[in-house]
């Protein structure tokens, strides 16, 4: 996945990233980067993984600080996700959906 697929930059208040962050508390890393890095494979189950969930907690096992913080990074540039919390070597992401859910929503009609 290119940046180029996720021209449009995620914009959020400061009120709406207070919500994320909260929201993030609870979840488990569902992404791991290892000793591998980042590579396709990875990059291609963040970017399914974000489609899925919007918000996701991802875990960088790296050496120190300033190669986590290239490694997520990386992430974000090939995501188009922003990053709304860094604790250690947790990073919480965020991308909203990019395509249209066909979830059903309380009515029993498909949404809009």
């Amino acid at each position: 996945m290119t940046s180029d697929q996720h021209p449009e930059a995620v914009t959020l208040t400061s009120v709406a990233i207070r919500e994320l962050k909260k929201r993030a508390h609870g979840l488990r890393p569902t992404v791991r980067v290892g000793q591998q890095g980042v590579h396709e494979g990875l990059l291609e189950e963040l970017d399914h993984t974000l489609e899925a969930h919007e918000l996701v907690k991802v875990k960088v096992n790296a050496g120190d600080r300033g190669e986590r913080d290239a490694l997520i990074e990386v992430l974000i540039r090939h995501t188009g996700a922003r990053l709304i919390q860094r604790i250690g070597n947790m990073a919480v992401l965020f991308r909203p959906r990019q395509k249209e859910s066909k979830a059903v929503h309380g009515s029993g009609h498909p949404s809009p």
